[in-house]
């Protein structure tokens, strides 16, 4: 049975910054708290990059590896602190405003040029986390099956399937999960996913730590895998770097997270004890999964601890936990995508506010399902963008250098530069002043490794796809 509404609140803009009344009389209520918080962080931050973290370690070495995570951890927790300030910002005409998004910070603090240049970053990174997130799922899924495979044919049996259908089955997936209305109605899904990438990090974790007691040999090498030339070398190191960058970056979606909490205490109070804790958490996850990783496999430690079978027994065990992977990435999803879906949906809202195909809702009622609310803009644009990630995954379906490529593009204009921008302008910092020069100097130095780390990534993903 479907009946039809007309649905006569408009969104705002997303570069439009709302008013109190809008923050009091909104359409929705803000009931999260710190733990909601750390949940929806640790499912935006502990994704498919984890994998990898071996496979980086491995690049690196035993020293400059697990030197690098603790940076990238450090960098993480600073930039966050610096970003979290940043969710209200005094308005002469409505007393404190909210900045419910990354961009609206941006155009809060530093104008609108800046952040329709911001605009170009986040939206991208939203969409290149779609489409890694994409690519790792379906690596799993097929991962169960081939271990399945090997289990009972035996490792050396050529176990192959097409990755292909089982990224069709991702995106079909997320099709259904894309018509949630937006982030303030996804705590439940982000709880899960938490749940989930804690299952898969630990077990990772626990399999590399039996295999080096089983081995009773700590392998690898200070300088990492051994190349023929420098120049390779520097390629994968660089890789590596971009990795890691993917990994940790979360900061996009932090303002979104922040949005959804209650106050008091004040948002910011909350969302820095939430954002401190959940990095923390993380960072000794990554450093054990890549450190037990590289000690249990060495040299050969594969690209995706899970999937790439340095671990075949317990198969059930490997099997849950790609699962996880999957159940994850999956609310990881709709962690990066919510914020887009939003955006160009608020945009269109102000567009066309007396248009019924971006205005009306649908109730449709299923036996034995609750009342669904469907709305035909939602339905067709976040169908037709699920479409878009699914296609490029297909394209392009290469792990470590996808990874490394978006994590490199996004990490020093998103997590580096446009947080210390706002927190100069928010402080009113002066320049010259000792504390100015110490953010100039942690900007450079990040915009370094991000380039190195960029052009290695992208010089593996020409390799990959030309070969």
């Amino acid at each position: 049975m479907v009946e039809r509404q007309d649905e006569q609140t408009t969104t705002p803009l997303l570069t439009d910054i709302p008013s109190s009344s809008t923050e009091s009389n909104g359409s929705f209520k803000r009931t999260g708290n710190v733990w909601t918080a750390i949940a929806h962080i640790i499912t935006g931050v502990i994704g498919s990059g984890v994998l990898s973290l071996a496979w980086s370690v491995a690049q690196l070495g035993w020293i400059a590896g697990p030197t690098f995570m603790v940076v990238f951890g450090v960098v993480s927790i600073i930039s966050s602190l610096l970003l979290c300030d940043s969710y209200r910002s005094p308005d002469p005409a409505y007393g404190p405003a909210r900045n419910r998004s990354y961009a609206e910070a941006v155009k809060s603090y530093l104008g609108r040029k800046s952040m329709w240049v911001c605009q170009v970053f986040v939206q991208e990174s939203y969409y290149g986390y779609g489409i890694a997130y994409t690519i790792t799922s379906a690596i799993s899924m097929r991962a169960i099956q081939r271990s399945n495979c090997f289990h009972k044919q035996g490792h050396n049996a050529p176990c192959e399937y097409n990755q292909s259908l089982f990224t069709l089955l991702f995106g079909a997936i997320q099709v259904v999960f894309s018509q949630i209305p937006d982030f303030h109605n996804m705590e439940w899904l982000s709880i899960i996913a938490a749940i989930m990438s804690f299952s898969y990090t630990s077990i990772g974790l626990a399999l590399g730590f039996a295999k080096v007691i089983g081995d009773g040999q700590i392998k690898g090498d200070i300088r990492g895998v051994p190349t023929a030339t420098i120049t390779q070398k520097v390629w994968l190191a660089s890789q590596a770097l971009g990795d890691i960058a993917f990994a940790f970056t979360y900061n996009i979606v932090l303002l979104d997270i922040e949005d959804t909490l209650k106050s008091p205490p004040p948002e910011n109070q909350t969302m820095k004890k939430a954002s401190t804790t959940a990095i923390l958490l993380t960072t000794v996850f990554f450093l054990c999964c890549g450190c037990f990783g590289y000690a249990a496999f060495g040299n050969q430690a594969p690209g995706n601890l899970l999937t790439d079978f340095g671990f075949y027994e317990p198969y059930w065990l490997v099997d849950f936990a790609n699962a996880c992977v999957v159940l994850h990435l999956v609310g990881g999803y709709q962690v990066y995508s919510q914020p887009l879906f939003a955006a160009v949906e608020r945009w269109i809202s102000k567009k066309r506010p007396d248009n019924g195909f971006v205005h009306n809702t649908y109730d449709i009622k299923l036996p034995l399902l609750p009342v669904l609310r469907l709305n035909l803009l939602r339905l067709c644009f976040r169908t037709a963008y699920v479409a878009s990630t699914t296609g490029l995954a297909i394209l392009f379906p290469y792990f470590n250098q996808v990874l490394g490529v978006l994590g490199a593009l996004n990490f020093w204009p998103l997590a580096i530069y446009f947080p210390v921008e706002m927190y100069l302008v928010q402080s009113k910092i002066r320049a010259w002043t000792g504390l100015w020069i110490a953010l100039q100097v942690f900007r450079v130095l990040c915009l370094l490794c991000t380039i190195l780390a960029f052009v290695g990534s992208l010089e593996g993903l020409i390799s990959n796809a030309l070969s």
